[in-house]
């Protein structure tokens, strides 16, 4: 016997008799399905603040070269009579060494993602002793130099050039600082494939000061 026109049709069927599609999910029932997900920030704090360190640095070592080379254009010698020579030889060398540090860091970074904690901390070590050794090779040219007579009292070009050049020697003395706390944190289990961050803003901040010392190199022992 067919419904009369009283009767309500069965649930979850229209009254032409076909069933409607299952409604779509809000994601606000108790499932999880529909809702949406945690944004993952694109760049971890600790880097986002590295590159506004670098930002500024940046902007405080250009100050100090474009101070050195307008010095450089105004001297009608150069460099100044009775002043030495500066060294070429062992500073290109160096350059080098520091350079070196900067892909052993690259191979570091690259270890931690693929997990290898002892790959990790064996590259972080030899980062380190690269820079200790650039430095190390730095105060023994600058021993030389005092020696010879160039001094920061030596006038304006001993004053310039010991300001850039020890400014950048803190710096790299000042990530040295930091490489260690990154391979202490490794070593500790603290930095992993899942916590980069403090790696990753390490190594941002070593490779500046690398990248940095060819522009002072040029700027001030060849031009």
């Amino acid at each position: 016997m067919s419904p009369t026109l009283l009767e309500a049709p069965p649930a979850g069927v229209r009254a032409n008799g076909r069933t409607p599609p299952p409604a779509r999910p809000t994601g606000g029932g108790d499932d999880h399905e529909g809702e949406p997900g945690p944004r993952r920030p694109v760049m971890a704090n600790a880097q986002l603040a590295t590159m506004f360190v670098i930002a500024a640095e940046t902007m405080f070592f250009a100050g100090l070269i474009f101070s050195f080379l307008i010095l450089r254009v105004g001297a009608a010698v150069w460099p100044p009579p009775l002043q030495p020579r500066l060294p070429l030889g062992m500073t290109a060398v160096n350059t080098l060494v520091l350079l070196a540090s900067s892909a052993v860091m690259v191979r570091a970074v690259r270890a931690l993602g693929a997990g290898d904690r002892a790959a990790v901390l064996a590259r972080l070590g030899g980062a380190a002793g690269l820079g200790a050794l650039f430095l190390t090779v730095q105060g023994f040219e600058w021993a030389r130099l005092i020696r010879f007579g160039l001094t920061v009292s030596s006038g304006a070009y001993g004053a310039t050039f010991y300001t850039l050049i020890g400014a950048h020697a803190a710096h790299v003395g000042f990530a040295l600082t930091w490489l260690a706390v990154a391979w202490i944190l490794a070593a500790r289990g603290r930095v992993d494939a899942r916590q980069p961050a403090a790696l990753k803003a390490c190594a941002m901040y070593w490779h500046f000061v690398v990248a940095l010392w060819p522009v002072i190199w040029v700027s001030v022992y060849l031009v």
